[in-house]
């Protein structure tokens, strides 16, 4: 050994055994004022540049050093970052306060490459649950969002503590449906996806829309020069197969940046349901009894589209342009379905049947398109943030059913009904926004901006009974309805740290003006109001592995075209959907008080009250025996509850991410089939995640991942759902240098996703039984190619390893 590093190793250890008499603190973040988790923050001696002592930043960014004082050069780096160097003359304890690290888009030298898991980090406001290259990249989205911690998919919903999130890709809000949304995510690779964001307390920049937000983070090229993939995945259900292929694109130069991503997910979905309604008289007696046994066949195959072209004038001036497009063609959207319903009277004998036959074809058009301009200033940190938004939708539905009436042990019907309906749905949304940072010191952070939106709708149905052969419009069930929504908002919002308090607040003003118009009615309604949305968050670094901190938020969920729309939408002679032009926003307000110990193991208990919660509920007609399904504002809901979350190794090469959660809801809502009463259904029920991230081979070129999800029965409006779980398994190989990829899997390996739902109080009995096709072979693959200059100067490192050299550098 050198004779120099025996010194400086005497040099160190003589200092850890010595009590430190000063610190050295700071916090890292990234340019957007994002924490930045797991730097690297070093100390060397000025003289020679010899390590002195070192470390990585916690989940919020933070880092402390304690040594003695003298004259250092501190360095920070984080892969895809440029590195920060600053020389410190330390005499008393130190707080560098925020250090900002600028994104290196030059090409890089000796480029790092880890081999990837999925990793979790928690920061200030959210979640990162960080994807990119890992097992899960040759799904799509939608399949991402079944494994990221604290989601939970289901029968067309997502959902984050038992509330539906807003949708963005990069900070962009998706205006969908939450259907669309699922279709959207459904026919995108995850092949292009860096992380998934669970923001559970969305900053004042963020519309005041929804619970939490979903923010989808795509990748970034930070070479110059080009590259690609091509990528697919096929699954087997126990019916029918279904399919997803596309190719994505990256080319950069020094001012360019190009991204362009393409994929079609043709595939059929097989629905069994069961249905049991028990209807009664106005002695609340039971006259008859429905058992409907239906089928339905889901064919799609959509096509998405998106791309970006991001142009840089100078290193203060930049253009962006984004596109996301979806197109679902009509020639391949379409359904078929049966139904068989069994009518017994009070004494449960078979009084009749009937047999309804469904077809449907429907097409969609999505185009979304967005223009952002950047100028920073020369202070640091310091820009402006112009964007304009327009949305084209054009969706339209064509449905032909036929019902027979038959008496039991009959071959011929006694009687024949035949309706047909046309709808459609047009939707142009047009938006304007101003975002302006302004850091005011190293520790200060300070956010404004102005937002604009305007939403034209027109939704048409028409509805036309058969009659001796012949159409005949039914007037009664014909109907257009416009609906215009102009939304002005302002928001501020700052943040400061300290050396062991961080703050942030922010207050959100929005102005809604409302106005929709039934042609059939000739009912015009228009509402206006002006709503505060205050956020706060708060938090105290007890130590170096410890924490607390609270929030708190307000919120709002407005009704959606489809839940005004007063059409009566029929899915055969006895059952149809009807929306409520009279519905009020839902506010809630959330508050939030969680402990982390250890680093790595969180609790965390909330309390959500909504008013006016906005609901579907399935309500029964036992005057004239028919089911509809309303959307309606009932009373309100609590719901409150205490999580514990770790992201933890158990040994090398396993790594376990947990969540559970024990929770209560109460939802009070009238009971429009009885007289307005006001109904509580409520209950406890208990949530378990647990994702295992296991990786093999010398390279670690092999992973697995081991997902399971329960949910305990719960509560939702009028409805009790019943317990549902799942076991999914994962298996990923990297070939050639990690150019290429294979997956296989199975999802719910045990298929117990399936569910029922039970309405059941006062006059009203409904049970609904779901059986889908959740069990799933999967296999996937992903080939990248181009750019081959990233390759030479590339150079592999185990994951374990890298944590080693972390760990040795920590004093």
């Amino acid at each position: 050994m050198h004779l120099k590093s025996i010194v400086y190793l005497f040099f160190i250890f003589s200092v850890s055994l010595v009590a430190q008499d000063l610190t050295l603190s700071g916090k890292v973040v990234d340019v957007n004022n994002i924490p930045i988790a797991y730097t690297n923050v070093v100390l060397l001696v000025n003289e020679d540049a010899t390590l002195l002592n070192g470390t990585t930043t916690d989940d919020a960014g933070f880092f402390k050093i304690d040594l003695k004082s003298g004259n250092y050069q501190l360095k920070v780096t984080y892969l895809g970052y440029k590195t920060y160097t600053k020389n410190i003359n330390l005499i008393t304890n130190t707080n560098l306060d925020t250090i900002i690290l600028e994104e290196d888009t030059e090409e890089l030298d000796g480029v790092l490459v880890v081999v990837k898991r999925p990793t979790v980090k928690r920061l200030v406001d959210r979640l990162v649950f960080d994807v990119e290259n890992s097992t899960l990249s040759n799904n799509n989205v939608l399949d991402v969002l079944k494994f990221t911690p604290g989601v939970f998919v289901n029968d067309g919903k997502i959902t984050v503590k038992n509330s539906e999130p807003i949708i963005y890709i990069n900070d962009r809000r998706i205006h969908l449906s939450s259907n669309e949304v699922q279709q959207l995510l459904e026919g995108t690779s995850a092949a292009n996806i860096k992380s998934i964001e669970v923001i559970t307390n969305p900053p004042a920049k963020y519309e005041a829309e929804g619970g939490s937000v979903i923010n989808i983070v795509t990748s970034k090229n930070i070479i110059s020069g080009y590259n690609g993939s091509v990528f697919g995945n096929y699954k087997q259900g126990f019916e029918y197969p279904k399919y997803a292929l596309g190719t994505s694109h990256f080319f950069k130069t020094e001012k360019l940046n190009t991204y362009i991503n393409y994929n079609v997910s043709p595939r059929k979905d097989f629905r069994h349901n069961d249905e049991f309604v028990n209807f009664f008289d106005s002695n609340n007696i039971n006259t008859s009894s429905w058992e409907t046994d239906y089928d339905r066949i889901n064919e799609s195959s959509d096509h998405n589209l998106n791309a970006n072209i991001d142009y840089d004038f100078n290193e203060f001036n930049s253009l962006g342009f984004s596109t996301n497009i979806l197109i679902s063609p009509r020639e391949n959207t379409k359904i078929n379905a049966n139904s068989l319903t069994d009518v017994f009277g009070p004494n449960k004998v078979l009084d009749s049947l009937f047999v309804t036959d469904k077809t449907s074809v429907s097409e969609v058009l999505n185009l979304a398109f967005t223009l952002d301009y950047v100028h920073k200033f020369k202070r640091e940190g310091e820009k402006i943030s112009l964007s304009a938004h327009h949305t084209n939708y054009d969706y339209s539905d064509f449905q032909n059913v036929n019902t027979g009436y038959f008496f039991p042990n009959m071959e011929s019907s006694f009687r024949d009904n035949r309706f047909q309906t046309f709808s459609s749905q047009y939707i142009k949304l047009y938006t304007g926004q101003m975002d302006y940072e302004l850091p005011i010191d190293d520790s200060a952070h300070l956010e404004a901006g102005a937002k604009l939106s305007s939403i034209d709708s027109e939704s048409i149905l028409s509805q036309f009974n058969f009659e001796n052969g012949e159409s005949v419009e039914d007037l009664q069930n014909s109907d257009t309805f416009l609906y215009d929504e102009i939304n002005y908002a302002a928001y501020v919002s700052y943040s400061k740290d300290w050396e062991h308090w961080s703050l942030q607040t922010g207050l959100r003003a929005e102005y809604t003006d409302i106005s929709g118009y039934s042609l059939l009615n000739n009912e015009l309604n228009e509402s206006d109001y002006i709503k505060m949305f205050p956020s706060i968050y708060i938090l105290n670094h007890l130590n170096d592995h410890s924490s607390i901190y609270f929030n708190y938020k307000k919120r709002i969920y407005r009704p959606r075209y489809n839940e005004l729309n007063p059409f009566r939408y029929y899915f055969n002679d006895n059952t149809y959907s009807t929306g409520n032009p009279n519905l009020k926003p839902q506010i809630d307000d959330i508050i939030t008080l969680g402990y982390t110990f250890n680093e790595n193991y969180t609790f965390e208990f909330y309390y959500r009250y909504e008013d006016s919660r906005t609901l579907e509920i399935v309500y029964q007609d036992n005057q004239e025996n028919v089911i509809k399904y309303v959307n309606t504002n009932i009373d309100h809901s609590i719901s409150f509850g205490l999580d514990f979350i770790t992201y933890t190794k158990i040994v090398p090469r396993w790594y376990l991410y947990a969540l559970t959660s024990v929770f209560y809801d109460d939802n009070m809502f009238f009971a429009l089939e009885s007289n307005n009463e006001l109904v509580s259904n409520e209950r406890w029920s208990s949530y378990v995640q647990i994702n295992n991230y296991f990786s093999f081979l010398k390279d670690e070129s092999l992973t697995l991942d081991v997902s399971y999800n329960y949910i305990s029965p719960l509560a939702e409006g009028a409805r009790i759902i019943s317990e549902r779980s799942g076991l999914n398994l994962n298996l990923k190989k990297t070939l050639w240098d990690n150019k290429a990829s294979l997956n296989i899997g199975v999802e719910d390996v045990f298929n117990m996703q399936n569910y029922f739902t039970s309405t059941k109080y006062l006059n009203q009995d409904v049970r609904f039984n779901s059986k889908m096709e959740n069990r799933l072979f999967v296999f996937g693959f992903n080939y990248k190619f181009g750019n081959t200059r990233l390759k030479s100067n590339q150079r592999q490192i185990d994951l374990e390893e890298l944590e080693r050299l972390n760990k040795e550098s920590d004093f």
